[in-house]
């Protein structure tokens, strides 16, 4: 029988160790793995947008609509916006009262400047530093950006939540009502704008009977 050298110990021994190393991590148990996976689930992030300037009467972001995503400058993928809050920018100013000594009121030397808190849904790999969407960290603080068919613009993520079975369903449900009510609200305003198209023409055709 041949004797082994050295130097075949060694290959068995990296052999044996790549095999070893192989079955730990199809097991799930990959110890040199410094971020392991432990779930996946829905996440809600909401981003605060400063200072959006906006003329147009509507506001161009909308619940249950869906918004491009764009992660510290590298482009991801569309995520469904589930909630849209906005306020006109704000000014403090001082007033003489020593127990409420300011006052905070609408900032009209910018009448067009708007701060929006945008809620987004993900799905997300939930490891022990956190929440990871398509290779992304996402975290307080990350730039992001927001691009739809009128917009492009950019803001901070501000918050991050785990999202329960139950949350998904409320936020689903909650979609689905606000999209109902602005079909019917859609088919109102659509049935007006044809009875006044009918009254109209009913009172050009009495104009024309009355003239002749």
């Amino acid at each position: 029988m041949k004797q082994l050298k050295p130097f075949d110990y060694i290959i068995i021994a990296a052999v044996i160790a790549v095999i070893a190393i192989g079955v730990l991590v199809y097991a799930g148990k990959n110890k040199f793995s410094s971020t392991p996976v432990e779930a996946t689930k829905k996440i809600a992030f909401q981003v605060m947008i400063k200072g959006v300037s906006i003329t147009d009467t509507q506001i161009p972001f909308k619940a249950g609509e869906e918004t491009f995503i764009t992660i510290r400058n590298v482009p991801y993928t569309k995520l469904k916006i589930i909630d849209v809050a906005y306020q006109p920018r704000k000014i403090v100013l001082p007033v003489n009262n020593p127990q409420q000594p300011f006052i905070v009121v609408d900032d009209f030397s910018q009448p067009y400047q708007y701060d929006f808190v945008i809620t987004l849904m993900d799905e997300a790999k939930i490891t022990a530093d956190g929440a990871v969407a398509g290779g992304n960290k996402i975290k307080i603080g990350t730039p992001i950006v927001l691009e739809g068919y009128n917009y492009r613009t950019g803001g901070t993520i501000s918050n991050v939540q785990e999202l329960t079975d139950k949350d998904v369903f409320i936020i689903n449900e909650q979609l689905r009502q606000l999209k109902a009510a602005e079909s019917k609200e859609t088919k109102a305003i659509e049935k007006n704008n044809t009875q006044d198209k009918t009254q109209q023409s009913e009172k050009d055709t009495n104009k024309e009977k009355i003239a002749k």
